[in-house]
Formats: C-alpha cells, structure tokens, sequence
C-alpha cells in the first residue's frame, strides 16, 4: 500500500516564536520572484522584472492544440480554439496585479509560506478577448451565479490533489465596467510560460490568486464554488476553524523607488546630504487612489506628495514624487496611499493566518553620509 498523500503535503502553521525562514520557504523564494523596486519606474513593467508566483508547475502548453471550454450552466457550451480566440474582438487592459501574500514575510508571528516582503507586484498591458463577451456567447443560464475558471496546473496542496481553480461571481464576470480579459498578450507579445502561455484570466482590480493561469475551462454554475483555492485557501482568518472573509480586492498601497544606492547585503540606501527626489507608484483595487504621503522619520509625520494624473488606465498604478532635504543621520522613510473610499495604508500591518492583504506601509532604511564623506 502506497503512503497517503498527506506524507508529502504538511498543514498550514504559523511559524514558532523565533523561527527563521526554513529551507522549504527559501525555495518557494527562489522559484517565485518579486519585482526589484528600482523598476517600479517603468509605468508598465517588462515580463521577466513582472512578480510570480506559481502555485504548482508550469505545464507544458502547445498553442497549436490548446482549446478553452465554456459548459455548465449555459445554453451553448462552446470549445474554443487560440486561432478562434484571437479572431475575435479583443481588448488591452493596463492592470496593476498584486499577490493576495504580499507582505506576509513582515508579519509577527509569520505564517509559513512564500516569504514575500512588499515586491510582490507589477504592472502591464494585457490584450484578450472580454469575458463578458465570451460567456455572453455562450448565454448562461437564468440561475446562473458564478463562472469557475481552472488551470492546467496540477498539484497537491494541504493534502488536496488538484488542478488550480478559482471562482467569480457572474456580477464580475460579465460586468460591463470589470474589464476581465481572457488574454492571450502581455505588453504586446504572446504570453511568456510563467504568466500563463498561451491564455490566462486576468480580473483588475482583484488579488493575483484570481487571474488563474493557463486557462482551460470556465464551468458556469448555479451554486456558489466550494473548491480548495475558494473556501479554504485565500481567507482572512484569526483562528484556524472559523470560515472567515474571502480575499478579493486589492488594498491601498504605496512603494518607494528606495533612494541612493543600496549596501548589499542589508540593502540599506545611502545617499548624500542635500536634495533628494523621492518617487514612487500607488494602486488600489478598491477605487482610485486620491492622495499619496510620505514620511522621512519613522512615520511620526507626513506630507503630501505630488500625485501623477490617472492617464486613462483606472486598473493601474500611479506615479507619485516628493522632494526630500536629507541631512547626515540614519533616516527610515515610508509612504501611504490614500483612495476615494477612504481606505488608507496602516502602520502596523493587519495579521491573518494566511498573510494575506497585509498592506501596511513600506519602511526603508536610509542612511545620509556627512560632507566629508
């Protein structure tokens, strides 16, 4: 007799008081990979300097043969080949993507996962074909309430076997202001491997953990999903028996192109004393970010910076800047967003067993040299 699966798939915890990043966590580090601040200055980032993050594997995917099924609750169940696909009328959508986990590496005490600290994010232009317009072919059902999207990636997880799968209500899928693309582009070229070649769902304005890779089935139905990655995964819970509240859009947040030039190992900046250009990107998913601060002493106080029109793009992030008078010293800098809800980036990071939607502000290091230095 085989051993269970469980043998190879360990429960969700919370590591122990003084626990450092084991080696598991610092391989999921090093095959998923975050965006180096200093690119957030690109307004849409190239693919290879864009976050990962892949649940399983990368499947091996041939575009030639690649087909997406439309079933379920419909009145025409559709297969829909890439060459079909691209033939229809597309769309290009610049969208901001965040991992829901960003931030969880800050978090006391740390769930145990992929350690992310805050670059987890970017930003591109991705061209497909609306999924309003795909389903509407497809003519769901008049009890329909979700549509189920499922990837080709396959693993294991928790002790679940399982392909990667993840829901939306009918209400997003087919809202005339959600912009949800079933893409096959990223910044004008076919998608690289690990953004999801050749077709993924891209939903703005949600956490990552939506945008479900490698797409191969949307399965319209007439009950809400209960599958791993929607009931169980991505939840903000305190306690490890409650139900808790689903994760779904993205949080205010501010980052910090970090000044200077960095020290190697501790990545503290160092810059030199007198006028320093303060830059930076802020998104939500919850509305348009309306104002961006920035604090140069450990977030005792704040001044507004100077925020970059919207240029159109409602899903993406904004560029802000500040200008800073740096004097010799250790300094910590942060910056917080600010949007049209009301919603604003916190101190002190909000604490989940999973470590998602931590938003709390960025703190970086600075150190300003003397004169003479």
């Amino acid at each position: 007799m085989s051993p269970p699966i469980d043998d190879v798939s360990a429960s969700a915890r919370i590591a122990g008081p003084g626990e450092d990043i084991g080696p598991e966590e610092l391989a999921l580090a090093a095959r998923n990979h975050g965006l180096p601040l200093e690119a957030l200055r690109y307004d849409v980032t190239p693919p290879g300097l864009h976050y990962v993050l892949t649940h399983y594997d990368i499947p091996a995917a041939d575009a030639s043969t690649w087909q997406i099924t439309v079933r379920g609750d419909v009145r025409r169940p559709l297969t829909v080949t890439m060459d079909e696909l691209r033939s229809m009328p597309s769309a290009t959508v610049r969208v901001t993507m965040e991992c829901a986990g960003n931030g969880r590496a800050r978090l006391t005490p740390r769930p145990v996962s992929q350690p992310w600290l805050v670059e987890a994010v970017g930003t591109a232009e991705w061209t497909g074909v609306p999924l309003r317009a795909l389903l509407a072919d497809a003519a769901p059902g008049p009890g329909a309430v979700e549509a189920i999207f499922t990837g080709a990636d396959h693993g294991v997880e928790r002790g679940v076997e399982q392909d990667y799968a993840r829901s939306l209500p009918l209400s997003v899928a087919t809202g005339r202001d959600s912009d949800v693309l079933v893409a096959y582009a990223m910044n004008g070229l076919p998608l690289p491997p690990q953004h999801g070649h050749p077709v993924r769902l891209v939903v703005p304005g949600w956490y990552g953990m939506a945008h479900v890779k490698w797409l191969r089935d949307i399965t319209v139905t007439d009950t809400p999903f209960t599958g791993f990655q929607q009931a169980e995964a991505y939840r903000l819970r305190q306690d490890p028996g409650e139900a808790g509240e689903p994760v779904t859009r993205i949080a205010p947040r501010s980052l910090l192109v970090p000044p200077g030039f960095p020290d190697f190992m501790s990545r503290t900046r160092v810059v030199r004393p007198g006028t320093v250009r303060l830059e930076g990107r802020a998104w939500s998913g919850r509305a348009p970010v309306t104002a961006v601060e920035v604090s140069t002493d450990h977030c005792r106080t704040w001044e507004t910076a100077d925020l970059a029109p919207g240029d159109g793009a409602p899903w993406a992030w904004r560029r802000w800047e500040h200008t800073w008078t740096a004097a010799p010293g250790h300094h910590v800098l942060s910056t917080r967003a600010r949007d049209a809800e009301g919603n604003v980036q916190p101190v002190d990071p909000p604490w989940n067993r999973g470590g998602f939607a931590n938003n709390a502000v960025q703190r970086v290091d600075v150190l300003c040299l003397r004169p003479a230095d």
